[in-house]
């Protein structure tokens, strides 16, 4: 199904170009993660109405809107720019027209990522390359203490992988590695074109 049909199906809005961005040194332009590769991601990747998934850099809310209608689960999206988190609120006033089911699992949160307060719930987050690996470390920390915390099995989702990121992880921090999710067709161009998982279990 192209990209153009999901959003319809779903009543929200999450094509288009980021515009008036302006570059910060540690927060990277915004981009959608393609509905292709999350149709692959929901075949390949276990996930329940159980979990509790948090999208760091959620743009519009696509990964959130798309996971809660296929499993029910519970989404946070946290977003710092405006506009994206007016739009990401916008589509969730949409969906909830469009679907039978409740809308009380889905959450947006306005502000930096390392601000973002890890629930004692949240067991599953994604990123699409939405920072630099100085945010990534911070975030990272958050988790740790959270399931310090909390102890429960936790997993970390990246699309399109930054090497800084899966460096730090496998020398840096508990995490291990567990699945590797290739797009057919656009790895062989771009071996960035993959979905990787890193768990920490207790």
């Amino acid at each position: 199904m192209k990209k153009q049909d999901y959003d319809k199906v779903l009543n929200i809005t999450t094509t288009g170009e980021q515009v008036g961005f302006n570059k910060v040194t540690y927060y990277h332009r915004y981009e959608a993660t393609p509905y292709e590769g999350l149709e692959l991601l929901c075949q390949q990747y276990e996930m329940t109405s159980k979990d509790h998934v948090v999208d760091f850099g959620c743009g519009k809310g696509r990964l959130n809107f798309y996971l809660h209608y296929h499993y029910g689960a519970t989404v946070t999206g946290v977003e710092m720019n405006d506009d994206y988190y007016c739009d990401a609120i916008e589509n969730k006033k949409r969906y909830a027209k469009k679907v039978a089911k409740g809308t009380d699992n889905i959450h947006f949160y306005h502000g930096y990522a390392e601000d973002y307060v890890i629930q004692p719930s949240d067991n599953k987050f994604y990123f699409f390359n939405p920072f630099s690996i100085n945010i990534f470390r911070k975030i990272t920390a958050n988790i740790l203490c959270s399931v310090e915390e909390v102890a429960r099995d936790v997993e970390l989702i990246f699309y399109y992988p930054s090497e800084e990121y899966i460096f730090y992880l496998e020398n840096s921090t508990p995490f291990e590695y567990k699945q590797e999710i290739i797009l057919p067709g656009l790895y062989k161009n771009n071996d960035s074109e993959r979905f990787v998982v890193y768990r920490l279990t207790y």
